[in-house]
């Protein structure tokens, strides 16, 4: 049911986008319409997936990291209360300054191949994850902590048998929000300094008014950008089912 909606919502939306271009006759090179795009799909499919597929490793390896660097925090965070006072507001902290101030230090720490791309991915997604998950940790139950410390359980017993098991459902939905953020923090870095990804296919495109092929390119980042979120969603459904 939920994709015949997502179905109908797109074919409406290119209706309505077809409809725009027929009625106000706008530029190719300012809006191409929904056939231009695709054609410019087909004509330049080589070209679009060999730099999808860059971005598509930069995003995987953002989010293997990011995902297990933010788990790992918020289990230390959840089993210290003097790390969390430290740790916490410094983490807040880091979320006030914008990616796009932090995109260029880390071209110029770690070069325009993909190391900074990464980088970039860990960051963005890091602290949803991070805190999610530590959400959960903390969210267990007082009656089910108290019955645990009184049959003798130890403080790594109840970590791992008891609060992150009832945390993974929270888990699952930080993955879910870093499975959509994770390209973001890529494309940026691509912007900033790159010779590969998609997002550089967008500015080049951009900068010879080839406006079809950075529709195109940016078509081809939403469909990999959810079908990663779908993958995640069901993989998060199925860790909070166990």
């Amino acid at each position: 049911m939920r994709i015949r909606y997502a179905l109908g919502a797109t074919a409406f939306a290119l209706l309505l986008w077809q409809g725009i271009v027929w009625i106000t006759d706008v530029p190719s090179f300012i809006l191409p319409s929904p056939m231009r795009v695709a054609r410019a799909a087909i004509e330049n499919h080589v070209l679009i997936a060999e730099n999808a597929l860059v971005t598509a490793t930069e995003v995987f390896l953002g989010l293997i990291i990011g995902a297990v660097l933010g788990a790992v925090t918020a289990i230390q965070l959840a089993s210290s209360a003097r790390l969390h006072r430290l740790v916490m507001p410094l983490l807040v902290f880091t979320q006030a300054v914008p990616v796009f101030a932090l995109a260029p230090i880390l071209t110029l720490w770690f070069g325009y191949g993909i190391a900074s791309k990464v980088v970039m991915a860990v960051l963005i997604i890091y602290f949803p994850v991070t805190s999610a998950f530590y959400d959960g940790l903390t969210r267990v139950p007082t009656e089910i902590l108290d019955m645990a410390k009184t049959m003798g359980g130890t403080k790594r017993q109840i970590m791992c048998r008891i609060k992150i098991p009832h945390a993974l459902p929270s888990l699952g939905t930080g993955l879910k929000l870093a499975a959509v953020y994770a390209p973001i923090g890529a494309v940026i870095g691509e912007w900033v300094g790159a010779s590969k990804g998609l997002g550089y296919l967008m500015l080049l495109a951009n900068g010879r008014a080839k406006t079809d092929l950075m529709f195109a390119s940016l078509f081809t980042l939403a469909i990999m950008t959810l079908l990663l979120h779908l993958v995640v969603a069901k993989v998060s459904d199925n860790l909070s089912k166990r």
